[in-house]
């Protein structure tokens, strides 16, 4: 209650007008944590609820993380444990630097729970990231970088742009989302269609087989858009068994505005990708969806409208291995996360039943 009585009000006022002030002034805060050792530690042992997954081969201390956009720049890496998150995605990145669209390029919905932005990956570049993370400090925390196409680089550019940025970044990822799905950048989602997406998902392959060494591989995830229909999102999901994808991300912003409460609609018909309530209850069918077309074979992490506990624990039971959260930390705060792993490593332990005793 804290964060809703008192910080969410002066984050809010901040951002009157402009969320993206308000946006950068939690990461300029988070930041300077992100830089205090002691601090993060202390913060880690309030916060860290355990609940230990393996997912693509990846150990996480829990099944709760940062979405990506919220630090597109890897500003705060050190934070997003000491939060409660288990692990934390950042990006999306691209391999030129770029200043996304114009401002103002986002907007609250406080009645709706949801948030419109159309930033158009607005990035430092992936170089600068890589520079950026070979200096921060190490994290307990797995580290997802989410890499999408150059505003500026055509559509059949689009493999080499890719793969600029995966050599850049290969060293400090745990694994790499691959962003075929904004709706900010022009022409972005014909990456989705089978014939682009495998074209893109071989050459990431090889590459990132080549970059390992002979070592595992990066998991490569591949983050979906949930506006596609169901016969189109069934032959990405082919492509994507196909060519080895270690899971997916369902999913990115929408550009549907349905479940907007109707006194908002004036912001809400601002152009751009829709996140938080209104998205709950689609990207959940979505999650389903491809649990159910995979036959649980490929991985799921559950993103898109994860504003409670509750919410958190209707994507794993839709089928999610994991979840993100972005908005639900906007408007109900970091309390959230650790709310989640406990209602998340609860059910767990229901579904486990008694143990059963040992004698010896």
């Amino acid at each position: 209650m804290l964060y809703q009585n008192l910080a969410r009000p002066i984050l809010f006022r901040i951002g009157r007008g402009d969320a993206e002030r308000a946006h950068d002034t939690t990461l300029r805060w988070l930041s300077r944590l992100s830089e205090h050792r002691q601090a993060r530690n202390a913060l880690i042992k309030v916060n860290q609820v355990s609940a230990p997954v393996t997912v693509c081969g990846i150990p996480f201390p829990n099944p709760v993380g940062l979405a990506a956009g919220m630090d597109k720049h890897g500003l705060a890496i050190g934070a997003w444990p000491a939060l409660g998150f288990g692990f934390a995605e950042i990006g999306t990145v691209t391999a030129q630097p770029q200043p996304g669209n114009p401002k103002p390029r986002m907007y609250r919905l406080p009645r709706s729970q949801g948030i419109v932005n159309r930033m158009g990956f607005n990035n430092d570049g992936a170089q600068a990231l890589a520079a950026r993370l070979a200096a921060a400090p190490a994290v307990n925390c797995p580290l997802g970088i989410s890499i999408g196409k150059s505003k500026a680089v055509p559509l059949e550019g689009a493999i080499d742009d890719y793969l600029q940025s995966m050599r850049f970044l290969y060293p400090y990822a745990d694994y790499f989302a691959i962003n075929v799905s904004s709706p900010n950048t022009p022409g972005l989602r014909q990456l989705q269609d089978a014939g682009a997406l495998r074209a893109l998902l071989e050459a990431l392959r090889a590459e990132g087989a080549r970059l390992a060494a002979g070592r595992p591989a990066r998991p490569l995830l591949v983050k979906i858009a949930p506006d596609l229909t169901e016969p189109a999102m069934a032959q990405l999901l082919e492509v994507c068994l196909e060519n080895g994808v270690s899971g997916v991300i369902a999913t990115n912003t929408t550009i549907g505005r349905d479940g907007v409460d109707p006194s908002e609609d004036a912001v809400a018909a601002e152009p751009g990708g829709l996140s938080g309530r209104p998205l709950t209850r689609f990207s959940r069918e979505i999650v389903r969806f491809v649990h159910r077309e995979t036959n649980g074979r490929l991985p799921i992490i559950g993103s898109g409208g994860i504003m409670t506990p509750d919410d958190a624990q209707a994507m794993f039971d839709a089928g999610a291995s994991l979840v993100q959260i972005y908005s639900g930390l906007i408007y109900n705060g970091p309390s959230v996360v650790r709310r989640s792993v406990r209602r998340h490593r609860s059910a767990a332990r229901k579904a486990a039943g008694p143990r059963t005793p040992q004698h010896g």
